[in-house]
């Protein structure tokens, strides 16, 4: 392999003077990712605030930080940069009471629907936001490693991208996803729709059904999607997080497949959920032997470093674009509407026998 396929850039160039980082909500998320990935990267953490007190007691005394008693007292902190932990119908309410022209990130998804996104965004720009979503899969050291073999060349003109996952994951963790209408596609299979679109640019359409399964409480746990884009490209999703059969056939692994290498990576974190496994990638150039790349870090809680970082340095002006801007995630939204759409018509008929 050439040098660059040896070693492809796995993190983000992080920001020369980072703002103070106020985050709201105080959720899993946070202990498990935010607040571990930020002091990884010597992110400053000034405070947190949630609805329920005694959480934002508990994980603020667990890192350190002040404990907000209000939301008006959080977003008063000067020069912040403001992290929304929060979930999708929350996020509205929160940006309207936002200083005018703040930085603020936002959890994934970008709202419930389209509409929702639609509103957010509307309401980002009446404040002058400037505004990301959090989609950080992007930002892994697995993905920026591959898009660094693309943009490289090292992978030539992709034609082929696959996502596939078989998986058994503890929906339980979340009691608050019974009863809600759409699960698997706007919480989970989000990142990778985005991802595809950061790889390949937006669709002209997607095919997908996204359905339960008997031993699920959750609406929907198994997706299939075909991504229509321009020939020769092939992008295709399948996601079935019901096989409790033991680990020895489970697999979560994206291929992105071009016309001189192809790199295949194992996303950790969704085997034996929450726990994981280390993530791996792999790569092959035409004619070549497989090879192993090692990783420098894993999605969870690594990527959260960059896109954090990506945010910091585009409001200091050290970089030129916001990937995951709320004007971008829209189109990311856009693409999950229009899945549930498409899940929602019926198949086309099999013609009777005359």
């Amino acid at each position: 392999m050439s040098e660059i396929s040896r070693s492809p850039a796995q993190s983000w160039a992080a920001a020369g003077s980072p703002r103070p980082i106020v985050i709201i909500g105080g959720g899993s998320i946070v202990a498990d990712a935010h607040l571990p990935a930020y002091r990884m990267a010597g992110l400053p953490v000034v405070g947190l605030f949630d609805l329920d007190t005694e959480r934002t007691a508990k994980v603020a005394a667990e890192w350190g930080i002040t404990p907000f008693a209000s939301l008006d007292e959080a977003i008063a902190t000067e020069n912040a940069v403001f992290d929304l932990a929060l979930p999708p119908v929350a996020h509205r309410g929160v940006i309207e009471k936002l200083p005018e022209g703040a930085p603020a990130l936002l959890q994934k998804p970008m709202g419930r629907d389209l509409a929702e996104a639609t509103a957010i965004l509307k309401a980002a720009r009446e404040k002058k936001l400037t505004a990301a979503v959090n989609f950080q899969l992007r930002f892994s050291p697995m993905m920026l490693a591959i898009h660094d073999l693309y943009t490289s060349g090292a992978l030539g003109e992709i034609v082929d991208v696959e996502l596939h996952a078989n998986i058994m994951t503890p929906w339980h963790l979340w009691p608050f996803l019974k009863g809600m209408e759409r699960v698997e596609i706007l919480l989970h299979s989000i990142h990778y729709l985005d991802l595809m679109r950061h790889f390949l640019g937006d669709p002209r359409g997607i095919h997908a059904k996204t359905l339960g399964h008997p031993e699920t409480t959750v609406s929907q746990s198994r997706t299939s999607a075909i991504l229509d884009y321009p020939e020769p490209v092939r992008a295709v999703m399948s996601v079935n997080h019901n096989h409790d059969f033991g680990p020895k056939f489970q697999d979560c692994y994206f291929r992105f497949e071009g016309t001189k290498g192809v790199a295949i990576t194992t996303l950790g974190v969704n085997l034996d959920y929450p726990k994981g496994v280390p993530d791996e990638l792999w790569f092959c150039e035409k004619g070549g032997d497989w090879e192993e790349i090692p990783l420098s870090g894993t999605w969870f809680p690594h990527a959260f470093i960059g896109v954090m970082n990506n945010l910091q340095r585009f409001i200091a002006g050290e970089d030129d674009t916001l990937l995951t801007s709320v004007e971008d995630a829209w189109n990311t939204m856009a693409l999950v509407e229009a899945a549930y759409e498409s899940s929602a018509r019926p198949a086309t008929p099999i013609k009777e026998k005359p």
